[in-house]
């Protein structure tokens, strides 16, 4: 059954939600323990996406709370720290289908184009996956796209590659991002699943996020509809806004990694037993869990005040910029102090620790690196841009 309360909420945050929004917090902890939990490490170690989660998602209805706009900004966080703290590889799948995939259509779709693709999305009939990403762009995404766009008559042919794309080895849409050659815009296009031209290879050898299938994708002449075109999407400043509102969700996301880890190497602590007592009565074991639980209220705090910005459409780039580097940096030194109190079972996946030691790393890159996050929030504070 769901816990009442984690032990990581030790300034009680999950006090702030109304009664309602509690329940289905509670509801989504008994999901993610009971229906991931048991997937999560035998999944990690194989490196696949455990396909029967989509089915389980689907019963417990959760796109559907996703895909309602009464959601509020600090429900959604909570939600997000709920899933990363139990496997955030799982977050990561549920983020890339409802947070970019469904949410571009939502937000840069007509009317016509939401009623064709969100509702199979909703119910999880119909996967999602964001393809931006390409093999020699990085934080240069704007001005390094090199996948093209060329109007002919009243279709598109696409041409590129992409890389890095979550759930793209089974995506039915792919949100595929382009330069028009005409106006030399950027553009969105609905890419469906085996269209002619389109490939998509699973990326091996990775060491974190290892249950996420990410995909390396390439694009030969591959002819899309205008009506697969998303209408309102015009230029890169409409990726970069549902980017921003994606940057926000990675910090909440790594308050899930910590309070995982914490939880895992405090329970640890507690029933190991060296040189005849717990090692959680040693100090230097409670100095490592004081300093990592710190941080972790710390981050919690950063996020709770990022949502409640949102709540009132207030919250700014720089803003979540800060938090998205703030909380990630401070992420990966708890997962690393976590690891540290379990020794040597510290690098087996069966103590979670490890695989959340491992998975932190991808957070802490995507979604902006720590340094472009702080020039985006240095450029803020001084009024002088030290972008290259």
């Amino acid at each position: 059954m769901s816990e009442d309360r984690l032990i990581a909420d030790f300034f009680d945050y999950e006090s702030l939600l109304t009664e309602e929004d509690r329940r289905i917090l509670l509801r989504v902890r008994e999901f993610m323990l009971t229906q991931v939990k048991p997937l999560a490490n035998e999944y990690w170690e194989r490196g696949e996406f455990p396909t029967e989660l989509i089915d389980r998602f689907r019963e417990s209805g959760l796109t559907k709370l996703y895909a309602d706009a009464a959601l509020s900004p600090m429900l959604s966080g909570m939600l997000s720290v709920e899933m990363s703290r139990v496997d955030p590889s799982s977050s990561v799948f549920f983020g890339v289908h409802t947070g970019l995939a469904m949410n571009t259509i939502k937000l840069g779709g007509d009317e016509a184009q939401r009623e064709r693709f969100l509702p199979g999305m909703i119910a999880m009939d119909k996967i999602g996956a964001f393809a931006l990403t390409e093999p020699e762009g990085g934080s240069d995404v704007a001005e390094g796209m090199r996948t093209t766009a060329r109007r002919d008559g009243d279709s598109w042919v696409l041409n590129g590659a992409k890389k890095w794309i979550g759930n793209g080895t089974f995506a039915d849409y792919i949100v595929v991002w382009a330069r028009d050659e005409a106006d030399d815009q950027v553009k969105a296009f609905v890419v469906h699943k085996g269209a002619p031209g389109f490939t998509a290879t699973k990326i091996q050898g990775k060491i974190a996020l290892r249950i996420v299938e990410n995909a390396e994708i390439t694009l030969t002449d591959v002819r899309v509809p205008e009506a697969d075109r998303l209408q309102n999407i015009d230029s890169f400043r409409d990726a970069a806004h549902i980017l921003g509102t994606t940057r926000g969700g990675v910090a909440w996301s790594a308050v899930g990694v910590m309070a995982g880890a914490y939880e895992a190497a405090l329970e640890y602590a507690k029933n190991r037993v060296q040189f005849g007592r717990p090692i959680a009565g040693f100090q230097l074991i409670q100095d490592l869990l004081v300093r990592s639980l710190g941080d972790l209220t710390a981050s919690w705090a950063m996020a709770v005040q990022m949502a409640r910005l949102k709540e009132t459409d207030s919250l700014r780039d720089d803003q979540a910029a800060l938090a998205k580097a703030f909380t990630t940096s401070r992420m990966r030194e708890v997962v690393a102090r976590c690891r540290e109190i379990l020794g040597g079972n510290g690098i087996l996946v069966d103590y979670d620790v490890a695989r959340l030691f491992a998975d932190a790393e991808a957070l802490y890159s995507f979604e902006g690196t720590r340094e472009m996050n702080t020039l985006i929030v240095g450029k803020s504070i001084t009024g002088l841009s030290a972008f290259v």
